[in-house]
């Protein structure tokens, strides 16, 4: 396990000033937040800092403005949410560096917290830019990073902080390295890994790192039509890249060189109409695809054989559907196999790390959001640390 450091690692900071990064790029709708799941991500750290008596100043970017301020995109506009979760009041500073940041600090009382402005209003952001990170870090005297969500990027405020100041991981960030760790740093074999979504050209850097680690790989979503395509069978009309046939041929090549299992559906769902609940919606073998039909989930049978495998498994992880979940019927088997991956979770027999914003729908879809070992709800972060990438704004906590 990578070392670095945590909140356990700090003493006491009484009055001293925690710059934290976290992720308050919130959904909006008229002016008001729609989900808060992100700021309850950040509350064990905030609640850890403020009752240790620190003064939180938080940090965090809020659409794309381009370096330029947006009355549109104002963190101000979140303060009340935050509020509403952490229970009690927060300041908001229209700046993220200078005096009105220093007289911001000066007013906060020992446990109190303030939001300071979009950091994406500064061209230096997202450059990485030592003179903005230098000036932020003016008014702080330690950074916590408990943004994983944003770890991917190596901005001034994910990434630059972190060398300038003492710097921490975040309650957030620990669990998610931690739960990554144990899902594919040094995980309990057999290994399982679904990957579904609609394009291969999308994760292909994954599937390639995945095959060289993991025991069986599950693929699923239009991914699995452009496998059955390289391998001589006819998809119809499916969803299917079929330009990428010798890409798929090699990571199967690629699969049997490291003695991992690929598991493609031998029984499909199709239809001749993309719609949800089609009158010409039936089941059949793979190799009975007519012309005109699409495939657009997995079969029972498929689904049933994959769950066996599920069954001889100790790890799992997982991103991406099955199939076209948005529409019934076709998120059968995306949740049953969810459902299986739950039930061995509940009983201590699988360790089962999903992550990426499509994934998190489908297992809320299908009930089992709580019963996973860990849900991560980063997107790219998720995907570039399943390709292998290092993470910059993870390195550098690794002091």
């Amino acid at each position: 396990m990578t070392a670095f450091k945590t909140l356990d690692d700090l003493g006491d900071v009484t009055g001293k000033v925690a710059l934290v990064r976290v992720d308050l790029n919130l959904p909006m709708q008229d002016g008001a937040v729609t989900d808060d799941t992100r700021i309850r991500a950040a509350l064990p750290t905030i609640n850890d800092l403020t009752a240790k008596g620190a003064k939180v100043l938080l940090l965090a970017h809020f659409g794309r403005p381009k370096g330029e301020r947006s009355s549109t995109q104002s963190l101000s506009m979140v303060v009340g949410a935050v509020e509403k979760v952490i229970g009690k009041e927060v300041m908001f500073v229209p700046e993220i560096y200078g005096d009105v940041v220093k007289q911001a600090v000066g007013i906060l009382g020992p446990g109190g917290v303030a939001i300071l402005e979009n950091t994406r209003f500064w061209k230096g952001e997202e450059k990485n830019d030592p003179e903005l990170v230098k000036l932020i870090a003016e008014n702080a005297d330690f950074y916590v990073n408990d943004a994983f969500s944003a770890a991917h990027r190596a901005h001034a405020t994910t990434e630059g902080l972190a060398h300038v100041l003492p710097a921490y991981a975040g309650r957030s960030m620990e669990a998610e390295l931690k739960a990554l760790e144990k899902a594919l740093g040094e995980p309990e074999r057999p290994v399982a890994a679904v990957v579904g979504g609609a394009k291969v050209s999308s994760k292909l850097d994954v599937l390639k790192h995945l095959v060289t680690l993991v025991d069986h790989l599950i693929i699923g979503g239009g991914m699995a039509n452009t496998f059955l395509a390289a391998r001589g069978v006819k998809v119809g009309k499916s969803l299917c890249e079929h330009d990428l046939a010798s890409v798929a041929d090699e990571i199967m090549a690629n699969a049997e060189a490291s003695g991992c299992t690929v598991h493609l559906p031998y029984e499909v769902v199709v239809s001749k109409e993309f719609m949800a609940n089609p009158p010409s919606l039936r089941t059949c073998n793979v190799h009975e695809v007519a012309e005109d039909e699409m495939i657009l989930d997995a079969g029972p049978a498929a689904v049933e054989s994959l769950s066996d495998a599920l069954k001889t498994c100790k790890t799992l992880v997982w991103n991406g559907p099955l199939g076209a979940f948005e529409m019934v019927p076709f998120d059968a088997a995306t949740v049953a196999l969810a459902k299986t991956a739950a039930a061995l979770t509940k009983e201590g027999s699988l360790v089962s790390v999903a992550g990426g914003g499509d994934t998190v729908a489908a297992l809320n879809l299908a009930g089992v959001s709580d019963d996973f070992t860990y849900i991560s709800t980063a997107g790219g972060a998720f995907l570039e640390w399943m390709e292998g990438k290092e993470l910059p704004g993870v390195a550098a906590l690794e002091k």
